[in-house]
């Protein structure tokens, strides 16, 4: 099947009819749904399923009438970033952040930077409270507040990074060196879901790798949704720094 799709994507290439266009689509279309449901705590309050998948359409029509066959990237890890990429564009857009929560979510992410690098670890909630100037329940209720914003500011960094590295690449060499990166950064990502303590631990796998709502991931823990913001807001910043420290040292 692999040899037909690549006939396909040739044949698209050379001769741009759209029937054969409209037959890639509808070969990778759960990739489009799959891909939607597996972001969907990033745009769950700003925009339903339907709209989202509709957005990723579109996205992969791009991505089959953009794919090159002689760069040496495989067509799923190009659409998945185009996918990804706009449907963080459609929240982006809908400027669903308040002035307030996005003020607060940059002096959390600079309050973190600046005791990690201070502390030489990762600061603890009271730590992050005290250098804030506010009490650790203000803290805890702003982190769940700041949740999805931190959400897509991790997810934003990570698809920046991938698709810029993909955008450079010029052949089969730049293929493998990339290759190469991908496995770094996933390990990366890996390590530092490792750091964390076992509940947030917790929360991230159930998020990233069982698919999970905030509020399914509160009924499995036994907890609130917004304890599960909490510990998902906070887990975000560490893998934030994590990731932003590899990108400058690569």
């Amino acid at each position: 099947m692999a040899t037909d799709r690549s006939e396909l994507f040739r044949k698209y290439q050379e001769t741009k009819d759209i029937g054969v266009r409209n037959e890639i689509v509808l070969y990778y279309m759960d990739t489009v749904k799959y891909i939607t449901l597996s972001m969907r705590n990033v745009y769950a309050k700003y925009g339903d399923t339907d709209d989202l998948v509709n957005e990723g359409v579109i996205a992969l029509i791009s991505a089959v009438e953009t794919f090159d066959l002689n760069r040496g990237v495989k067509f799923e890890t190009y659409a998945t970033l185009k996918i990804k990429g706009a449907i963080i564009d459609y929240v982006r857009k809908q400027d669903w952040v308040p002035r307030q929560i996005r003020k607060f979510g940059k002096e959390l992410d600079e309050a973190y930077g600046a005791l990690y690098n201070q502390l030489g670890r990762y600061p603890e909630n009271q730590e992050i409270a005290d250098y804030l100037g506010i009490d650790r329940e203000q803290l805890e209720k702003r982190l769940a507040d700041t949740a999805g914003a931190n959400t897509l500011s991790f997810e934003e960094l990570l698809y920046e990074d991938n698709f810029n590295s993909i955008d450079k690449l010029g052949g089969q060499a730049e293929f493998a060196d990339r290759e190469i990166y991908e496995k770094e950064q996933k390990q990366v990502i890996a390590d530092a879901i490792a750091s964390l303590n076992p509940r947030e631990r917790q929360v991230v796998t159930l998020y990233y790798y069982e698919k999970l709502k905030f509020n399914e991931i509160a009924k499995v823990l036994g907890v609130t949704e917004s304890r599960v913001c909490q510990i998902h807001s906070k887990s975000m910043l560490l893998l934030r720094r994590q990731l932003e420290n590899y990108i400058k040292n690569t």
